[in-house]
């Protein structure tokens, strides 16, 4: 392979991946479910957090940097200086993580936590692109127990989360990067609504 053919097939990719995610968004521009679905979630959200109570995210590898990333822009300054709000990503701790693996089993690395943190009115946020992951169905399910709200960002299979959320936000698509940039889109939408609330 030449240099300009490694370069032109480069390229390609770069087009495509930026195509692929142009698209998605622009599907969901015209889903009314999902747009609806955010703004509702984003206005229990709002008036949850401003009440004082806390939110507790959690997701596996790259879900579980974006569970990371939620909590950052709510506890931070997001866009610019407001309130704090009380968000937990409870995918941080690995003592916790790792004794609960050893000692109980991976899949209640978040159920064990929410049942130790949570409190009924709080909100539990699973994040999946998957829809399959074991230990955030067993999460909600402690939250549901809990009285907690419920909130899923998810990819487009959600069979294994019917009955576990009271807020499903599914992206149409497999494609686990794909899912993973719209959610990253949605946990900043979710912040400026909650900043709406303020006004």
């Amino acid at each position: 392979m030449t240099n300009t053919e490694s370069r032109n097939l480069k390229l390609k990719t770069v087009k495509e991946g930026l195509i692929d995610s142009a698209k998605l968004k622009n599907l969901i521009l015209e889903d009314t479910d999902i747009l609806d679905g955010i703004i509702d979630f984003g206005s229990i959200l709002a008036k949850s957090v401003m009440s004082g109570n806390k939110v507790l995210i959690f997701g596996n590898g790259g879900s579980a940097a974006d569970a990371q990333h939620m909590a950052a822009e709510m506890v931070g300054t997001y866009v610019d200086r407001r309130r704090s709000f009380p968000a937990i990503a409870i995918t941080v701790d690995s003592s916790v993580i790792t004794a609960v693996s050893n000692d109980i089993g991976y899949d209640a690395i978040f159920a064990r936590q929410i049942e130790a943190l949570g409190v009924k009115g709080d909100i539990a946020i699973g994040i999946t692109t998957s829809g399959n992951s074991k230990n955030i169905v067993k999460g909600l399910k402690t939250a549901k127990h809990k009285g907690m709200i419920t909130a899923v960002l998810a990819g487009e299979n959600t069979t294994n989360l019917s009955g576990v959320t009271d807020y499903l936000i599914s992206i149409p698509s497999t494609s686990t990067p794909r899912v993973q940039e719209v959610h990253g889109v949605i946990v900043h939408i979710l912040c400026d609504l909650i900043k709406l609330e303020l006004r």
